[in-house]
């Protein structure tokens, strides 16, 4: 482990601070929300902000209007301020495009968030295009949720809207990752030991299942340039995989 001086340490924590608290509502009769948070995710343009509020709701915020309140309002009013004075997309008007509040309720507990973008030179792997039901632009953004049922659920960032429901894990999906290079490949790691790789340019179908862990799989992700994914579980070992 490397150590560092005093007065080394000292600025690193000086430069370190709470920028501020984003609270989930408290509702002690209704199971949707208001429980542990466990999984956070950002955009990869840092559009969005996303959290589970502790069972099946996930709560997006544009992160450059929740950031300007918490500098405004300071930490805990900021957070107020960015629950309660963000914009809504309206169902008829407003630009794609443009960051909004949205509250996604999953429909079970939410174990795991990932963010994808499109990038258009990255086909679908599969050879008939011309069928695939979604086609995905440049602006595209899209966030997975893995659910406790095994369940993953594919979302417009920008809408809110439901677009996919991916099933075929059998245990709680514990973590999701999307291919840097912007070809919509998702990787899930489920505790019924596997990965699976699912191919969202072609309306989500599974492309592989990755076996080798004994046990259940707690996370993964993908090197750089996309071609290597690693994992790890409860087998306390890395395992890594080529993926052509």
């Amino acid at each position: 482990m490397a150590s560092f001086p005093s007065s080394v340490n000292e600025k690193l924590i000086a430069r370190s601070r709470t920028v501020g608290e984003l609270l989930a509502p408290t509702s002690p009769f209704d199971k949707k929300c208001g429980r542990e948070n466990w999984t956070v995710a950002f955009a990869p343009d840092g559009s969005y902000l996303a959290w589970s509020q502790g069972h099946r709701i996930v709560k997006l915020v544009p992160w450059a209007q929740c950031l300007n309140n918490f500098l405004l309002h300071g930490t805990k009013n900021g957070a107020n301020a960015a629950s309660t004075r963000l914009p809504r997309q309206s169902s008829e008007g407003g630009q794609k495009n443009k960051p909004c509040e949205h509250v996604i309720d999953c429909g079970d507990i939410v174990w795991s968030l990932a963010f994808g973008s499109s990038v258009p030179e990255k086909q679908s792997r599969c050879v008939n295009i011309e069928w695939h039901r979604f086609k995905f632009g440049q602006d595209q953004l899209l966030l997975a949720t893995g659910l406790n049922n095994g369940r993953i659920k594919i979302w417009d960032a920008y809408t809110g809207k439901l677009l996919l429901n991916l099933m075929d894990h059998t245990e709680v999906v514990r973590d999701l990752t999307f291919a840097p290079d912007g070809s919509l490949i998702l990787v899930s790691a489920s505790r019924d030991k596997t990965l699976r790789v699912w191919d969202l340019k072609d309306d989500g179908n599974m492309m592989k299942v990755l076996r080798g862990h004994p046990n259940w799989v707690y996370g993964c992700a993908f090197s750089p340039d996309s071609s290597i994914l690693c994992s790890v579980g409860a087998s306390k070992a890395v395992v890594a995989a080529i993926l052509v």
